[in-house]
């Protein structure tokens, strides 16, 4: 270190923060327990974290301020420190920040410490960190930020309060910013304290959410001012001598409009000058302020000789952390004349450090930075791309300098930046992918590979940006030199790609693209496995279409084509799946779904190939044949396998819209059980995964239709209108079949509310609807009861005309569910002696039926019937019986009815019941 350095004092930058200080000073303590510097210490105080926040711009002293942060915190028993800087160089290289903070804590560990802490989040949050190779070709960034949680989690709960710290944060990479944004919002139930130091005018475009933090009203957020004349004038005398005028004083102020950074400096540049503190030298400052920054600094560098120049050139391409054979190498001098070069930036203020250097400041490094001529910089940034990968740094920091570098038709470019996608999707970090790939697609590849990069592309942008997926897979699927293999592939993504690309406007449209792209490839590809891939993509997004067109041609179609199939490989089995779940909705023979169902289930269990993660086919599959076991009363093997979803999609780390699904369906099983709390709970889980995603998706549907399916049948309707209100649940209803079906559920709920007319005019629209279609499953959509119920006193011979065209679907499905419903829902609508006769019928088929509420609701309407007829003793048998089933279920409608019911049957004080 040079004599000047160690004579400029790093707390100059800290006059007039005091209130600064007492901020981070209160909140230090807050997080270790103790009372604040205003109060004596307590160590069983609670321990409070948060978020605390310092805004400036560049050289008013937010590093400075952190620093002292961190040394209070050093200096506070039962506090660790983990920290991170922000770098405009390293903006682009995924979870830089992230790695900063975390690896060396992890360092320190043994490997099966390290694994240890990590539990199930190891191969799924390790490649993020650097501290394990990827187990996958891609991982779900969600599933990366729910490990990353875990991580810091563990570390503040299982060791000393955790203070985290990132300065210049509004450098950080994307995927670090994304990540402490969302994490956020659980500091208030972690002893840790987060501090971003950020400058406002920087905030970054690709991170929207962090601005929306950093601007929220909520947080506590401290913005650090320039230095009033009062403080300047105590650093120049400080610095200087006591002597030192007030003019002389006042002209320091004026040169650098009171920014300490620059304060500093120039008082430093004052004293190389040995300058007279005196108003006769203060016209020379503004000369020496400006050699601090801009034009000033690049022509001090200049002056300090071509060689310290391309030196200093070098560190600026490099970045952070600078190595100093690296920025030789770079700069193209020998060892002896780059430690030279660095003592001579050193002994300038403009590097620091050792081995391993960095800039004083990030404004001397922007300045260098953008010193060096155009043509030079992209030669550099090219060179240092080898280098690095040279000095084994990884392609992830190679790619950085890559995408600086100007297009020249060179495939080791391409090469190198489609090797960084491919780690950049392995560690979570698509958008990074995407941006090498883009890049490597302007070099441009040779014209034979255009495709295959196209195809990877879009691929790489799937589960983040559905739209730039439809965007490159279509371009790929339009030139020639795809292979057949990846065209069926790219057909297949293309078509998820629409299918989950929307709001709910535009999903109709998508839905039809889907449909036209598939059947568009499959009309060019020969019999086979790929064709039926095609086909089942084809059938799959026709089939779920709510307002489908051809509905009964399509349903023809796909049984004649499922008939000969035995389930021999992956491609019978997909279109088997779809002719099961087509036969489930259209209320068939259950028997003869669920033996159609079991071709598809090689052992019971979901074929090797074909699981719930597994790119080639997706998660729709799996889910159409859980579902179509759910609705047939093969409520076990739903379970079995909607459980293996949530699993292996945790084990995975795929945290989005797969795991917000498979909880819906989860619940979806849950529901038919009669399990209602159970299942509340699980969708209202799933409801949370989802809104992560953003307002108004797909995955929203069937998450918010189960939910008020439960809530009314716990007898919840306030609650089951407020999650209505909540998800926008009102007409457009979801283009796409949803569980149950949402025009029924609505007419159904506003039959639970008593808006008859308007349940009325729902239902009837949705039973046109359906039977256009031929969709008579009772279950799924139960129109026709409820409707029945609805005009039952105006028009009692249409209503039993509705119920008992009903009973005949069911009949026809065939499961005591079915039938047992049914019956019991058509039961009002007749005399006293066919409503027991029918509720007695319903009572006996649901007893049989895995479906307990269905079943707590027939005994206690059995009972409400036999109560009405004089038959009280058998009426009060039937709500003991009903009321102890619906407290297994948690239904509180039913549990109320029983109740009463079987306080109205006790028998009186003056003797029995009849």
């Amino acid at each position: 270190m040079s004599g000047h350095q160690r004579e400029r004092d790093p707390s100059a930058a800290l006059f007039e923060r005091e209130r600064e200080l007492a901020e981070a000073e209160r909140a230090v303590h807050s997080l270790c327990g103790r009372q604040g510097p205003d109060g004596p210490e307590d160590g069983d105080q609670a321990r409070e974290g948060g978020l605390l926040l310092f805004s400036g711009e560049a050289g008013l002293g937010k590093t400075a301020l952190l620093t002292e942060l961190r040394r209070m915190a050093a200096e506070t028993d039962g506090c660790s420190v983990l920290f991170a800087r922000g770098s405009r160089s390293a903006e682009q290289v995924p979870f830089h920040v992230v790695r900063q903070l975390l690896q060396p804590a992890l360092a320190s560990m043994s490997t099966d410490a390290r694994q240890e802490l990590l539990g199930g989040w190891y191969d799924i949050a390790g490649p993020a960190l650097g501290i394990a190779p990827p187990v996958g070709p891609q991982a779900d960034p969600q599933g990366v930020r729910d490990g990353l949680d875990w991580v810091v989690t563990q570390l503040a709960l299982t060791r000393k309060p955790l203070l985290v710290v990132v300065d210049d944060a509004h450098w950080a990479d994307p995927e670090s910013l994304s990540w402490l944004t969302s994490f956020s919002v659980r500091l208030g139930e972690l002893p840790l304290l987060l501090v971003l130091a950020y400058r406002p005018n920087e905030l970054p475009d690709h991170t929207p959410a962090f601005r929306d933090l950093v601007e929220g009203r909520s947080v506590r957020r401290t913005e650090l001012r320039t230095l009033t004349p009062e403080a300047v004038a105590g650093l120049v005398r400080d610095a200087l001598g006591p002597g030192a005028d007030g003019p002389f004083c006042r002209e320091v102020w004026a040169v650098t409009d009171g920014n300490p950074y620059e304060v500093v400096e120039l008082i430093a540049k004052a004293k190389d000058r040995d300058l007279e503190p005196v108003e006769e030298s203060a016209p020379l400052l503004r000369d020496l302020g400006a050699a601090a920054r801009g034009k000033g600094l690049v022509s001090r560098l200049e002056q300090l000789g071509s060689s310290v120049t391309r030196f200093a050139w070098a560190a600026a391409i490099l970045g952070t952390e600078i190595e100093v054979h690296l920025a030789a190498s770079l700069a193209g001098m020998g060892p002896a004349e780059a430690a030279d070069n660095a003592d001579q930036l050193r002994e300038a203020r403009i590097l620091t450090g050792g081995s391993r250097l960095e800039f004083v400041h990030p404004l001397i490094a922007t300045a260098v930075y953008r010193a060096i001529p155009g043509a030079t910089r992209t030669a550099m940034h090219g060179q240092a791309a080898w280098l690095s990968a040279d000095a084994g740094k990884g392609v992830a920091v190679s790619a950085r300098h890559l995408l600086e570098v100007h297009p020249e038709g060179d495939a080791d470019v391409v090469n190198q930046l489609r090797a960084a996608a491919r780690e950049h999707l392995a560690v979570g970090a698509p958008d990074a992918a995407r941006r090498c790939l883009e890049r490597a697609l302007k070099e441009p590849p040779a014209e034979e590979e255009r495709a295959t990069l196209l195809y990877e592309l879009g691929c790489a942008a799937l589960l983040t940006s559905p739209q730039t997926t439809v965007n490159h897979l279509r371009a790929a699927l339009d030139l020639p030199d795809l292979s057949e293999e990846m065209r069926i592939d790219a057909a297949y993504r293309l078509s998820q790609a629409y299918a989950h690309n929307s709001q709910l406007r535009e999903a109709v449209a998508e839905l039809r693209e889907a449909v036209a792209v598939v059947a568009d490839q499959a009309s060019r590809t020969p019999p086979g496995p790929g064709l039926m891939r095609l086909q089942a993509a084809h059938y799959l997004w026709k089939g779920i279409q709510v307002e489908e067109e051809d509905a009964l041609g399509r349903s023809h179609r796909i049984a004649e084509l499922a008939r000969p199939l035995k389930g021999r490989n992956n491609a019978e089995r997909a279109l088997l799946a779809l002719r099961a779940f087509d036969g489930m909705i259209r209320g068939e023979n259950a028997l003869e779904v669920h033996e159609i169902v079991e071709r598809t289930l090689p052992d019971g269990r979901l074929a090797e190939g074909m699981g719930w993660t597994n790119a080639e086919w997706g998660f729709e599959l799996p889910s159409i044949i859980g579902i179509t076991l759910a609705y047939t009363d093969r409520l076990d093997q739903a379970e079995e396998l909607f459980t293996d979803a949530v699993r292996a999609f945790e084990i995975s780390g795929w945290s989005g819209a797969h795991l917000a699904l498979a909880h819906d369906f989860l619940g979806l099983v849950q529901r038919r059980r009669g399990q209602l709390a159970k299942a509340e709970q699980t969708l209202r889980k799933g409801l949370e995964l989802a809104y992560r995603l953003g307002p108004g998706l797909p995955t929203q549907w069937d998450g918010t239709c189960l939910l008020i399916d439960t809530l009314i049948a716990r007898g919840k309707i306030d609650e089951a209108q407020a999650v209505a209100e909540q998800n926008q649940f009102y007409p457009l209803y979801s283009p796409v079949i949803v569980l149950p079906d949402a025009a029924c559920l609505a007419g159904r709920l506003l039959l639970q509310r008593g808006r008859v007319k308007e349940a009325v005019a729902e239902l009837e629209a949705a039973g046109k609807r359906l039977d256009e279609r031929g969709r008579h499953n009772t279950l799924w959509a139960p129109w026709a009861l409820d409707l029945a119920t609805a005009i039952a006193d105006e028009e009692p011979e249409r209503a039993r005309e509705l119920a008992d065209t009903a009973i005949a679907h069911a009949h026809r499905f065939g499961t005591e569910t079915a039938i047992g419903e049914a019956l019991r829902r058509s039961a009002p609508l007749y005399g006293r002696e066919e409503r027991l006769a029918r509720l007695a019928k319903a009572v006996g088929q649901l007893s049989e039926s895995p479906c307990r509420y269905e079943y707590a609701a027939a005994l206690v309407d059995h009972g409400s019937a036999l109560q009405e007829a004089g038959r009280k003793a058998e009426a009060a048998e039937r709500f003991e019986e009903g009321l102890a089933v619906a407290e297994v279920c948690g239904a509180d409608g039913l549990i109320e009815r029983a109740r009463s019911g079987a306080a109205e049957c006790a028998p009186g004080e003056d003797g029995p019941r009849d």
